[in-house]
């Protein structure tokens, strides 16, 4: 008899060593669930990618000029051109960069204004140096902002990657809906006051315009009138003065369009002294036109000059008004700076607003606030890369209960036992405690946070049809040992378990050596690590565990009756 067979027999033989065996197991099991809530083990859609570019997206305040949004961004490329790893940059001001993948939601393609600038920073090959495009931005995130955020306040900037998985527009989007505009504001507002405050969040910004008071230039036609002058000479010298206007177009046998040539003033002209309107009128003096009779007018006195509010964009999704507040976790999972943050938002709002939670739904983190003196009702809804993982999550998981149950009905009508398919199923159900402590182990392994990602989900589907095949093996084996040779249970399902180790060892090997070069990839290392740690994890279930469910089901035992018929024997159940 080998070891491992009296091993198991011994086990077998013994209430007490076969009570130990199932309450280790189960120990263990919780034990390996409990890695999530204490954070041993983080989630996430799939971990940060290693890229050979990132963006980096400045956003000046609204109604910023040109320059001071230049400023900004030539003090983000100092820092940057001082990183070894950085080969070139390119600026792209008052636009977005040629779309990227990155950039297909999150805006790149409509930017067209003054307060807004991207640049493109591409680095050495990823294969080529020893940090990653992730690590490298987490970095360099603190010193650009420490450096380049006081020179305009107000000003976001944000350091994006790009996305291992599909695409968002950040990976935590809160909409914040409702019908009074300020109000929207004003909650919107609060959140990302929230979100500044919470661990693990960066990038914090609203996506709404800012409110200022402008001054809007009113040609006076009855004025213009009497003066002499016409409206469109008026306006004409007015987009000289500020914007500059289209004169003539050129032609050129490269260009299959007309190119365009602008007349503007020169910067130092366009420039006011201050903001103040005293400053606008005594540049608007300095301009004159010439009217019919030959004498020039100043243009102040045919321009009205009123200061009005700015008028902000309005955003609606689903028919609803909405302003996104958008936040980018800093290395670590969206869930756990969410519930954080939602359990803040919950204290504060109640103050002011009856707060009812979504339930058990798709949508269930939104929060639905009703003021308490108007009625009016708002809704706070998460979406972002935080969404598609916890439906990525939800997803996989009903398609692991449906694999569940296909198996489980496969061997019922194979074994017709539900007891029987019962062992079988809980010891493949078992092999998620290799699962959860490997991505414990590799985290310790790892210089960043190794998250159990979509892909380890996928692969712990996958070790359902590897680990019971380790135990229908065993089970069969033991089943063909008591009805042909008349064995024992015990001593059948020690043999059994002894006999079948080998294939069963040979197959886990072969498993771990194909799975070993998906486990250093970025994206599929939880698929690799989920298949090897639950692999190691499976044989020992099958070997052990499996056995002393086999020893205690009543489905295994076989009422034998040997009948002897000319040379052969028979066995009856």
């Amino acid at each position: 008899m080998s070891g491992l067979e009296k091993l198991v027999y011994n086990i077998l033989d013994s209430k007490v060593k076969k009570t130990l065996v199932i309450v280790l197991t189960a120990v263990a099991f919780f034990a390996s669930l409990l890695m999530f809530p204490s954070k041993l083990v983080l989630a996430k859609m799939l971990p940060g990618k290693s890229d050979n570019t990132f963006s980096v997206y400045v956003d000046t305040p609204t109604g910023s000029s040109i320059e001071q949004t230049n400023m900004v961004s030539q003090c983000v490329i100092d820092i940057l051109k001082d990183e070894p790893a950085v080969m070139n940059l390119e600026l792209f001001l008052g636009q977005g960069i040629p779309l990227d993948y990155a950039g297909l939601v999150k805006g790149a393609g409509m930017k067209m204004t003054e307060n807004v600038s991207e640049i493109a920073v591409n680095l050495t090959d990823k294969h080529h140096r020893e940090e990653p495009s992730f690590l490298m931005t987490q970095r360099l995130r603190p010193i650009i902002k420490k450096k380049c955020l006081p020179l305009v306040k107000d000003t976001s900037i944000k350091l994006v990657e790009q996305p291992a998985g599909p695409p968002t527009l950040a990976s935590i989007v809160l909409e914040v809906h409702g019908e009074n505009l300020d109000k929207v504001r004003e909650i919107s507002n609060q959140v990302a006051d929230i979100l500044k405050h919470t661990d693990g969040l960066v990038d914090i910004d609203v996506m709404e315009d800012d409110l200022y008071e402008k001054y809007e230039l009113i040609p006076d036609k009855e004025k213009i009138a009497r003066s002499g002058l016409s409206v469109e000479q008026v306006n004409n010298i007015l987009y000289l003065a500020f914007e500059g206007m289209v004169i003539a177009h050129k032609n050129s046998k490269n260009v299959p369009d007309q190119i365009p040539m602008f007349l503007v003033l020169d910067k130092e002209s366009k420039k006011l002294n201050s903001s103040k309107e005293s400053s606008l009128r005594s540049k608007l003096s300095s301009l004159n036109l010439m009217n019919q009779r030959g004498m020039m007018v100043p243009l102040n006195e045919v321009v009205t000059i009123r200061k009005v509010q700015s008028n902000p964009m309005i955003m609606h999704k689903d028919l609803s008004r909405m302003v996104n507040v958008i936040a980018e976790t800093d290395m670590v999972s969206q869930v756990y700076p969410l519930l954080a943050a939602r359990d803040v938002m919950l204290k504060k709002f109640a103050e002011k607003y009856d707060i009812k939670k979504a339930g058990f739904t798709t949508y269930m983190f939104d929060l639905y606030l009703t003021d308490k003196k108007t009625g009016e009702k708002f809704l706070l809804r998460w979406d972002g890369e935080m969404k598609v993982t916890l439906d990525t999550f939800r997803d996989l998981g009903g398609a692991f209960i449906a694999a569940l149950i296909l198996i489980f009905l496969l061997l019922v009508i194979y074994y017709k036992s539900f007891a029987i398919s019962g062992i079988i199923l809980l010891g493949s159900f078992l092999s998620l405690i290799g699962v959860i402590v490997g991505h414990w182990a590799a985290n310790l392994f790892t210089s960043e946070t190794f998250f159990l990602t979509a892909t380890s989900l996928i692969g712990f589907i996958a070790l359902m049809g590897i680990s019971s095949r380790n135990s229908l093996l065993l089970i069969d084996f033991a089943k063909s040992l008591m009805e042909f040779q008349g064995m024992k249970k015990k001593e059948a399902i020690a043999v059994a378990a002894a006999t079948r180790a080998k294939p069963i060892a040979l197959t886990a090997v072969a498993i771990i050596l194909g799975s070993a070069l998906l486990a250093s990839d970025p994206v599929f290392g939880g698929l690799g690590v989920a298949l090897i740690s639950g692999t190691v994890a499976a044989v020992f279930v099958s070997l052990l565990f499996v056995p002393v469910l086999m020893d205690n089901s009543k489905a295994m035992d076989f009422d034998l009756k040997l009948h002897t018929k000319k040379d052969s024997i028979s066995i009856v159940r």
